[in-house]
Order: structure tokens, then sequence, then C-alpha cells
């Protein structure tokens, strides 16, 4: 059973950090690529970020210079820290597999002004 598992998520007031964890299992994690995305009430799902199993990263323009994605591929675990907290950062963040567009089933995020 292919399972992946966010957590990490919580309140946090503007301008903080929060660091998520997106734990795979049944599935050879080392040699896919990961994404980050998120999605707010009434809003389209947004991504925020991949990883590629080698370790390179992109950004969507929103996050850019603030969110870090890294992966620890002996803990099967990939990682999404988030500093300078904004409100408009407030939403459901999910992390997939990319080759199979696989889902978590997210973690929330909630930025006070």
């Amino acid at each position: 059973q292919v399972q992946l598992v966010e957590s990490g998520g919580g309140l946090v007031q503007a301008g903080g950090s929060l660091r998520l964890s997106c734990a795979a299992s049944g599935v050879a994690f080392n040699i896919n690529s990961m994404g980050w995305y998120r999605q707010a009430p009434g809003k389209q799902r947004e991504l925020v970020g991949t990883i590629t199993s080698g370790g390179s990263t992109n950004y969507g323009d929103s996050v850019k210079g603030r969110f870090t994605i890294s992966r620890d591929n002996a803990k099967n675990t990939v990682y999404l820290q988030m500093n300078s907290l904004k409100p408009e950062d407030t939403a459901v963040y999910y992390c997939t597999i990319l080759k199979y567009n696989f889902w978590g089933q997210g973690t929330q995020v909630t930025v006070s002004s």
C-alpha cells in the first residue's frame, strides 16, 4: 500500500516559521521526484515546489526565497521549511509523488495577522 502522511502543520503568527514533513511508504522513494502543493478554501490547488530524486528544487513564485524543500532518502521523507509566513500562505498542504500523481491527506497551515 502506497501511503503519504503529511505532518507539522499548525497555527502560526505572520512572520513565523513551520516545518512540514511528508513520510512515504510502499514506494521506491529514492528514485521519485516529489512535490508540495497547497489549497485554500475556495481556491484552486497551487504548486508550492518540487524536488527531484537528485535533490534539485523548483518553487512557485509566491514562495521563492521563503520556502525550502529538502529530502532525506534514508527516512523516506520530504520536508517543506516555511519561513516568513504570510496570511496568504494559509492552506492545506499536500505532498505528492509526481510520477504517479499520488497524494497524501494534507496538513493544515494557518497564518494569523
